[in-house]
């Protein structure tokens, strides 16, 4: 069963080797790591995908909590959520193969980022099975592939802060209308001091 863990570590060297070698001493395959900025002053997002008997999962996040770094830690699992994961992949073109390619990006909604006479350069957002399906379609149609680079699964509860950042917006509306109505009122002020 494939688990997402979510995360957030202290942005200093050593956290990354310390979590994998966590996974080594479970004794669990790490499929996918992303690690990258937060919305956290100084802590990173770090999010790991591991294929794990089902009931390991308290088992490793209560694991990771445990480490030194660790602030903080969410098991996504089957919880609403949005999943994306970036692709780039190089293929080799041909005179005769250069539309058929173009035809297929497009199809998966992909974009071509680099061109050269020999070779192109997609680029791919989405859920692992749609990059699976490019890349399926890629090789059944003959391209030759020459490399492939996956950023690995990012992943996001829906919905998690929703009434948090519905609040941050009232306030922020709150106070652009009181900022509205002083000015109203020193325009008033100013009209009836020049009268």
């Amino acid at each position: 069963m494939l688990h997402t863990f979510v995360a957030y570590v202290e942005d200093r060297p050593g956290v990354l080797t310390r979590v994998a070698s966590l996974f080594r001493r479970l004794n669990i395959n790490i499929r996918s790591l992303t690690v990258g900025g937060s919305e956290r002053e100084g802590l990173s997002r770090m999010t790991v995908v591991c294929d794990s008997p089902s009931a390991i999962g308290h088992r490793v996040s209560a694991s990771l909590f445990k480490l030194e770094d660790v602030v903080d830690v969410d098991e996504i699992g089957q919880a609403p959520s949005v999943t994306r994961e970036l692709a780039l992949v190089k293929v080799a073109v041909t005179p005769q193969n250069r539309s058929q390619i173009f035809d297929l990006v497009e199809v998966f909604r992909a974009h071509i980022v680099d061109l050269t006479s020999e070779s192109l350069v997609i680029e791919m957002t989405g859920v692992e099975s749609k990059v699976e399906g490019l890349i399926e379609v890629l090789r059944d149609d003959g391209v030759q592939i020459l490399e492939i680079c996956r950023s690995g699964k990012m992943t996001m509860r829906r919905g998690h802060h929703v009434s948090s950042v519905v609040n941050a917006m009232k306030i922020g509306h709150e106070a652009d209308e009181q900022a509205t109505e002083l000015g109203k009122e020193s325009s008033h002020k100013a009209a009836v001091d020049m009268d």
